[in-house]
């Protein structure tokens, strides 16, 4: 954790919105949530938004193969956790989600209150689209001065991984990095 600072401090304040909101972010979720964070979390289809909801966070339908549908969640948003690295689907569109439409959709955060962007570059997509995207995070970062992380570890322990997510989140709106 970061001197003088603690998830507490955006108590009510902070919206996070967590894109593939699968097992390990709805326990990210949960985590910002018991901290005082507003979160949502993106499902593609209505078994898993009734899972985000289960775990108690805003359910929000959208794809990221289509950037508008996440776009349309951002304007109360301060942090985007893009939790692809694991995502399935057909070679085209993991292509695409990493890709082109990743892109186009850092090119628009310019323009919300977005004021943080994590990305995850591990899981069982393949190495190269995982690589791609984490450059295209850091030359969005650069380029517009959007607090971006690339996270490349694997989570060897879903709790761990989840608090320090959780923190990563808090180091992006103070200005930080983990």
């Amino acid at each position: 954790m970061h001197k003088g600072a603690s998830l507490h401090t955006v108590r009510g304040v902070a919206r996070a919105l967590i894109v593939g909101c699968g097992c390990r972010g709805r326990l990210l979720g949960e985590r910002l949530a018991d901290a005082g964070w507003a979160v949502r979390g993106t499902g593609r289809g209505e078994e898993g938004l009734a899972a985000i909801e289960a775990a108690g966070l805003e359910p929000a339908l959208a794809d990221p193969e289509r950037p508008g549908t996440l776009l349309d969640l951002v304007a109360d948003v301060a942090v985007v956790h893009y939790l692809l690295g694991s995502a399935s689907g057909p070679p085209e569109e993991l292509e695409a989600i990493h890709g082109p439409r990743l892109e186009r959709l850092l090119e628009k955060l310019v323009d919300t209150p977005v004021r943080g962007f994590v990305y995850e570059a591990h899981g069982s997509v393949d190495r190269e689209l995982l690589a791609r995207g984490a450059e295209l995070v850091r030359v969005a970062g650069a380029t517009w001065h959007i607090p971006c992380e690339v996270v490349a570890e694997a989570p060897s322990d879903h709790e761990d991984w989840a608090a320090a997510m959780a923190d990563l989140a808090l180091a992006l709106l103070s200005g930080r990095t983990a």
